[in-house]
């Protein structure tokens, strides 16, 4: 079974909870829509403005084209890549690994900018990882998608292979995401 394989369900209460924070995020950063796609390609959840084509080809086109990039990753030494960006001449889109399991696909156009939806993905992936997280504990996960044993970097920008930063870096640059919040607050 492929990782993100789906072997588990939600209740009404995590629905309630992803739609929520995806659509804080939405009208935090002015972009369009949201997809959750599972890593096997199936789609999960979309919020915001309806998808003009067919969410559940993109959804399988989206695993596939994580996939590659994983691909991609290991032949240059790194275990995978956590977001991927695709921009456009009028539509652009920013993918990102949530929980190992899921990918968040962030719809925008011109209506905001990349460093509005990059700034902002970050506390919705860690929310929405949170929530995954409890749901994946409730059901049965196949071996093949099991988190990996080791604790990954959660430094942003940090390859996720890189050795942990030292607690004075890692507050440094806490704090400097910090101010950039604050300038698009």
């Amino acid at each position: 079974m492929p990782p993100g394989a789906v072997s588990w369900t939600f209740t009404d209460d995590d629905a309630h909870a992803i739609s929520g924070a995806v659509q804080r995020f939405l009208r935090e950063t002015g972009a369009r829509s949201a997809l959750l796609v599972d890593r096997a390609g199936q789609l999960v959840a979309t919020v915001g403005e309806a998808p003009a084509f067919d969410a559940v080809a993109f959804a399988s086109l989206t695993a596939a084209d994580f996939s590659a990039n994983d691909q991609l990753a290991r032949l240059i030494g790194e275990r995978d890549f956590t977001t991927l960006f695709h921009q456009g001449e009028r539509e652009s889109m920013y993918l990102a690994d949530v929980a190992r399991r899921v990918i968040l696909v962030v719809l925008f156009d011109n209506r905001t900018t990349l460093g509005l939806v990059r700034l902002k993905l970050r506390g919705v992936v860690e929310t929405l990882a949170a929530r995954f997280e409890r749901v994946f504990e409730r059901s049965p996960a196949p071996a093949a998608a099991a988190a990996p044993a080791h604790a990954p970097n959660t430094t942003p920008g940090a390859p996720a292979s890189a050795a942990p930063l030292p607690p004075f870096l890692t507050d440094l640059l806490a704090g400097a995401e910090d101010e950039i919040d604050r300038l698009f607050s």
